[in-house]
């Protein structure tokens, strides 16, 4: 069974969709901040669940907040924007319980990251329900009913961000704030048809959250779509000196080279515990991508699983421990019965036992960095399958675990990710993908997860809200002091010699093609296979597709002094007009055995069909 808008609520012809884009085109028409106010209490009464919703907002304040904000100012880009926060994190003036009501405390201010949202125009709706004290994937670990999955109640919500998740699913808010550590920011999101955001950890502060694992813990962001929560990003993404594990990291471009090199897990290494519709999804979404053009490229993932295993070994179940520990010490009744069993598990664990873990992570993360180095990116599963509360009853630490089967490794190995929705399963439910890279390369994640949403043709959560059309990403500004560098061979993306542009962290700009003025040929001897290209008199040439990349001036130099003759680089005249320096080859090297490939129109056309 699938869920269904429940009323007309969702389809008001006065007001809109609740994805960012389509509510600050309302605003920015006139439209009332006040009525979206109206509608998200009349959503929270029509779902009517009351596993959602810890605390919420009196509606008479949240109103008062909405006639404060006047007229619509593009100078806040989540203006009038209506958002939920998960109940680990800091909302002044609502308690913070962590799904443990003898916890509650009542905070003087805002976590960092909210007052950010709430100063860029966003309107805070309530506090969300959580597995107690963010501990678990399956969001059923609560004192407080459980918010039901809002697109088949039968199944689990996913946790730790259950409420967040269901809430943005549901099309109450546009967006909700939870926290991820071994995938709480992810599970949630592709069991209930929404976007995922794990941000790099650090990139979002952490001041005024209730920790699980202070080294591993991160803000995440829920989002009806890739471009909402891109924007919920890069308005929270600052340094914040209160937070030791802040760092200022790049968000990366939104430019993506078209082919990118993508690791997926071995066929196998892949686990889905018997459900074949989720596999037969997961298929479909590599076979997307392929269509999309990229390269699949199939990694070993036993090491990424021993990596996974860790996390509820000595260090980080001691970590979540000490976290809570005077309380848990004095108060241990209060815990929900698995947390309890998990962090008494913890007091008797040793120093000892923490660094033996630390070390082993340390051990992985070598053997693993060269594999890591070798791929854009990862897409892996979001979740191996569906699970229905029943299930979880039965079986509530083996179906957890193995819930975390494809991100309990992320944050140990400090990448960054995002779950996006790919598709419907044959039985109508969810599937979703995760997409994987390191540290500071949150743009590329986001891009090729726009790309892949877009093409699913999803609606929206459970709202039957249609995707926005022509949303684009905000446009790259961190090219300033760059030089332009054409490549028209092995060094376009994805094919052999492309990270050594890479290593000196070069940036994709755009594909292009030369003026007509050129041709090219296949060099003869060449290791790995090279093409040259060559300046021809005027109607005697043709375009040939390159692909243009930016580097520091330093990088430019290093790179220009390790090109072999007979290549070199030149002044390159390209089709719009503009000109860049870029890849020539010498004349002399033409006359030696090399073949006229110009008809194809570019390397990578050449070796395609070669």
């Amino acid at each position: 069974m699938t869920g269904r808008p429940s009323s007309d609520l969702l389809a008001s012809p006065d007001l809109p969709a609740f994805d960012i884009a389509s509510l600050s085109d309302f605003y920015r028409n006139g439209g009332s901040v006040s009525a979206v106010v109206e509608r998200v209490f009349a959503r929270i009464a029509d779902v009517n669940d009351p596993g959602i919703f810890l605390h919420l907002a009196d509606r008479q304040d949240v109103l008062a907040e909405a006639q404060r904000l006047g007229a619509y100012d593009p100078a806040k880009p989540l203006f009038g924007i209506p958002f939920a926060v998960k109940d680990n994190i800091d909302v002044a003036g609502m308690p913070t319980t962590a799904a443990c009501p003898d916890y509650a405390y009542m905070p003087e201010k805002d976590a960092e990251v909210v007052r950010l949202l709430r100063e860029a125009g966003a309107l805070v709706i309530g506090k969300t329900n959580l597995d107690q004290f963010a501990t678990g994937l399956v969001g059923v670990r609560s004192p407080h009913p459980i918010p039901k999955n809002a697109i088949d109640p039968a199944l689990v919500p996913g946790g730790s961000s259950s409420g967040s998740a269901v809430a943005t699913a549901q099309g109450i808010v546009s967006f909700a704030l939870g926290t991820d550590t071994a995938g709480s920011g992810r599970i949630p999101a592709g069991l209930n048809n929404i976007v995922g955001l794990k941000p790099s950890l650090g990139a979002l502060s952490t001041t005024g959250v209730i920790p699980a694992c202070r080294t591993l813990d991160c803000v995440s962001i829920f989002a009806l779509t890739v471009e909402d929560a891109w924007t919920v990003f890069s308005v929270a993404a600052r340094t914040d000196p209160a937070d030791a594990y802040s760092r200022a990291l790049p968000k990366g471009s939104r430019v993506a080279p078209p082919v990118l090199t993508i690791g997926v897990p071995a066929g196998a290494d892949l686990q889905f515990f018997g459900d074949a519709a989720m596999e037969a999804a997961y298929t479909q979404a590599l076979t997307t991508l392929r269509e999309l053009g990229h390269r699949l490229v199939e990694i070993s993932f036993g090491p990424f699983y021993d990596v996974a295993n860790l996390l509820y070994e000595g260090a980080w179940v001691a970590e979540r421990y000490a976290a809570v520990k005077d309380f848990f010490d004095a108060r241990e009744d209060a815990f929900h019965a698995v947390t309890r069993k998990i962090y008494g598990g913890a007091k008797a664990l040793s120093a000892a036992d923490a660094f033996d873990g630390l070390y082993a992570l340390q051990a992985l993360k070598k053997r693993l960095a060269p594999i890591i180095a070798s791929v854009d990116l990862f897409c892996v599963p979001t979740a191996p399958r569906h699970y229905t509360v029943a299930e979880l009853e039965a079986e509530p630490i083996r179906e957890n675990s193995r819930l975390g089967t494809y991100t309990n490794f992320v944050n140990l190995l400090d990448m960054c990710g995002m779950a996006v929705p790919t598709g419907t399963r044959q039985d109508g439910l969810p599937a979703s993908v995760t997409l994987l890279a390191p540290a500071g390369k949150d743009g590329l994640v986001a891009t090729l997860g726009q790309t892949l949403h877009a093409a699913s043709g999803l609606t929206l959560g459970a709202t039957g809200w249609q995707q926005p059309a022509n949303v684009k990403p905000e446009p790259d500004t961190s090219a300033e002091g760059l030089i332009d560098l054409v490549v028209v061979g092995a060094h376009l993306s994805a094919m052999p010699l492309n990270h050594q542009l890479v290593d000196l962290k070069a940036q994709f700009s755009r594909t292009a093609r030369t003026s007509s003025d050129y041709r090219l040929y296949a060099l003869a001897g060449t290791v790995p296979p090279k093409p040259g290209m060559i300046r021809v008199a005027d109607g005697e040439g043709t375009q040939i597709e390159v692909e243009i990349w930016r580097l520091t001036p330093s990088a430019f130099g290093s790179f220009v002094a390790a090109i072999p003759a007979p290549l070199g680089i030149g002044t390159i005249a390209l089709s719009d007009g503009t000109s860049a320096k870029g890849f020539l080859c010498e004349p002399v090297a033409i006359t030696a055995g090399a073949a006229d490939i110009s008809a194809y129109g570019g390397w990578r056309a050449y070796c395609a069909k070669a």
